[in-house]
């Protein structure tokens, strides 16, 4: 593991504790003073039943989904949302951002929608967002366009950046759903409130919806913040690593 990436990231003391720095894995104990075993790390563990208590997200507006979209393939699914105009987020984008990474990566993280960045460059996460993912996903050695695919839950940005309204990801929602059945991750990471809401159909608080292991059409899902979060609030980043981890224990528990 990169310490230089955890440094920049102020996630090294965590990473530390958990062993997955660059000096906890080159550490050795010389046989004569091993004495016992160090304490594990403490680890995050998904709460017992019943699920997180929360309002159930009220249901999405009627929106027939969109004729043939479960027999399209990435092409025609690239081009009819190119062309979308199921809902008034199309009159003011520049353009539709699909989503980025390996069409059969094994990890899909769901952001909330695109932003200015996004708009204009028609890629999810390549702002200062962008960037913070990036880095948290080097650090835990996964890369868009190899293990990971990035996706939102609408593909037009919603005018200043606001939260999509609940008729907006209904729109969009046959769109996400065609990518998570042609991708057939074996993980989902819902990125933020929207994403949860989104994929939970629970309006729980984020912090009651963490540590624990969802499922969103058969595949596990793990939840944490945005990463446009984190950069208004900093300490929170050491929590959305340890979200990170689990997820990584998640799949790892998924493929044994």
């Amino acid at each position: 593991m990169d310490d230089r990436i955890l440094r920049e990231l102020e996630l090294l003391p965590v990473a530390r504790l958990y062993g997955l720095s660059a000096r906890a894995e080159a550490a050795t104990v010389p046989a004569a003073a091993a004495v016992a075993p160090p304490p594990a790390p403490p680890a995050v563990r998904p709460a017992p039943a019943p699920a997180a208590a929360g309002r159930r997200a009220p249901p999405p507006p009627a929106t027939p989904p969109p004729e043939g979209v479960d027999a399209m393939d990435w092409d025609a699914l690239r081009a009819a949302v190119r062309e979308c105009r199921r809902c008034a987020l199309c009159e003011q984008r520049k353009q539709a951002v699909f989503g980025v990474g390996n069409v059969s990566a094994p990890w899909l993280f769901v952001g909330e929608g695109p932003g200015a960045d996004e708009d204009e460059k028609g890629e999810p996460f390549v702002g200062q967002a962008g960037k913070l993912l990036d880095s948290m996903l080097a650090a835990a050695k996964l890369a868009r366009g190899r293990e990971v695919y990035i996706a939102n839950v609408v593909k037009c940005r919603p005018p200043g950046n606001r939260v999509p309204a609940p008729e907006e990801a209904a729109a969009c929602a046959a769109w996400l759903d065609r990518q998570v059945d042609l991708i057939r991750p074996r993980i989902i990471v819902a990125l933020g409130k929207t994403a949860a809401i989104r994929l939970t159909g629970n309006e729980a608080s984020l912090a009651s919806l963490r540590g624990k292991v969802h499922a969103y059409r058969g595949i596990p899902l793990v939840i944490t913040y945005h990463p446009a979060y984190l950069l208004r609030n900093l300490p929170d980043k050491a929590k959305a690593w340890e979200d990170l981890l689990f997820a990584k224990r998640t799949f790892g528990a998924a493929a044994a």
